[in-house]
């Protein structure tokens, strides 16, 4: 006795119809995956670029108010900060700025030095406004210092 019970099961085209979905969906899936890793990437970028510009924006401020002599040298692109105790310089470059230590991998556009309202190409100064390249960009930097009296005391 041969029994006629019939299996139930999928077809070998409903099988392939479903495999040929799944990789569709999973490859729609890779690549919104690519575009979210490469959007952090953008952001991460974007942030790391801001923070290294606050960082140099901070040091010139604290370095402004805190020496009282400030004096620029353009044939050897140098500020210098000066004090009866105590000095410290930044070095421009062309791959950055370079204080003591610290190297601010940031590229200049340009770089305008004043002093008392006027633009100075070098000697004494009491504010500086710096141009990024545009990788950073082209984000404009003022800094400035109030001038006492010691100064013009020559």
């Amino acid at each position: 006795m041969q029994s006629k019970a019939k299996i139930s099961a999928f077809t070998l085209n409903e099988l392939i119809v479903v495999i040929i979905l799944t990789s569709v969906i999973v490859g729609m899936g890779f690549s919104v995956l690519t575009l979210v890793h490469k959007h952090m990437y953008g952001i991460q970028a974007n942030f790391n670029r801001n923070t290294e510009l606050s960082k140099l924006e901070q040091s010139l401020w604290l370095d402004f108010n805190r020496y009282s002599k400030i004096t620029y040298d353009a044939l050897e692109d140098k500020l210098t900060f000066t004090t009866a105790i105590d000095t410290t310089s930044y070095t421009f470059t062309e791959r950055g700025i370079v204080k003591a230590l610290d190297t601010f991998n940031i590229r200049l556009q340009g770089k305008t030095m004043f002093f008392d309202g006027n633009s100075v190409g070098n000697g004494t100064i009491d504010a500086l406004k710096l141009k990024t390249s545009k990788n950073f960009q082209q984000q404009e930097l003022l800094v400035f210092k109030k001038n006492d009296a010691t100064l013009f005391m020559n």
